[in-house]
């Protein structure tokens, strides 16, 4: 990396091991592009990450930060629930505010983030969507599942976006490798324009499930946010799952509740800073 441009502060945090490397465009000056997320999130060469995640300032007066998202692969997401999480944290760890609750821009729209106690925080993740135009999803009429063809192999999914598309698949099993032979080619799936974020959901019971997901530009996270969101959501459509919800998933466990159509789905999870360092662009 060149050595005559100004070092960039950065923070590496954690959600349930959902990890992400945090920049402060607030206070710093910062012009990232996508071969600098791909060379920060690789985990040989760089950081390493799930994810590099970018707080500006607000575009807007009735907020107070703009929140970007880009995956490894260097594409922007619309939405990450751990990201956000985490993004309420470092802000005050930053001290750029000392609120403890925020409202945030992202090019999905407003969330709403609250500091629970030092490490815990609870995210409004919005409204799910189910219009497969918004998805999107290759589909005339809304449905409560969705047959898939995967190399001749016809899936029952729920789909529906929480900022960001997922797809839901309820397995007997996580250890029955369906992740391994079918997350990518979900996530790559014609019928999802965008590609998809592919969630495999176990039921427990009406208030515990076990959750891995295959993340569009990423691959296997630890802990997606949006993903115990969706399938949560799927869940209860369906019948399988209550209003609130412990979602366990290889890196930790989070708390889902989601109270029904018209009301926004809570996350609620903890956080934690790794370490702090400089890079240079």
């Amino acid at each position: 990396m060149p050595k005559n441009r100004p070092a960039i502060q950065f923070t590496k945090m954690h959600g349930a091991g959902n990890d992400f490397v945090m920049l402060d465009a607030v206070s710093q000056r910062l012009k990232i592009r996508p071969k600098d997320v791909s060379r920060i999130a690789n985990r040989r060469t760089g950081i390493g990450c799930d994810q590099v995640l970018i707080a500006e300032p607000p575009s807007r007066p009735d907020t107070d930060f703009t929140y970007r998202i880009f995956n490894s692969d260097g594409s922007e997401a619309g939405q990450c629930g751990n990201g956000a999480r985490c993004f309420a944290r470092f802000v005050r760890h930053r001290r750029l505010t000392q609120k403890r609750n925020l409202a945030v821009e992202t090019i999905s729209g407003l969330m709403q983030l609250r500091m629970c106690d030092q490490q815990e925080v609870e995210v409004n993740m919005g409204e799910p969507v189910f219009d497969p135009g918004k998805i999107p999803l290759s589909r005339d009429q809304q449905c409560e599942q969705y047959e898939l063809d995967v190399d001749g192999e016809k899936l029952s999914i729920g789909a529906l976006s929480m900022g960001n598309p997922h797809a839901v698949l309820r397995v007997a099993s996580l250890a029955d490798g369906h992740l391994e032979r079918l997350g990518k080619k979900i996530e790559s799936h014609p019928d999802f324009p965008e590609r998809v974020n592919a969630g495999f959901m176990q039921v427990i019971g009406p208030n515990r499930i076990k959750l891995r997901v295959f993340e569009r530009g990423v691959g296997e996270t630890l802990a997606c946010g949006s993903g115990a969101c969706a399938a949560v959501v799927y869940g209860q459509i369906l019948g399988w799952l209550d209003k609130e919800v412990a979602v366990e998933l290889p890196g930790g466990k989070l708390a889902v509740e989601w109270p029904g159509p018209d009301h926004g789905v809570m996350l609620r999870g903890p956080t934690a800073i790794s370490f702090e360092g400089s890079l240079r662009l």
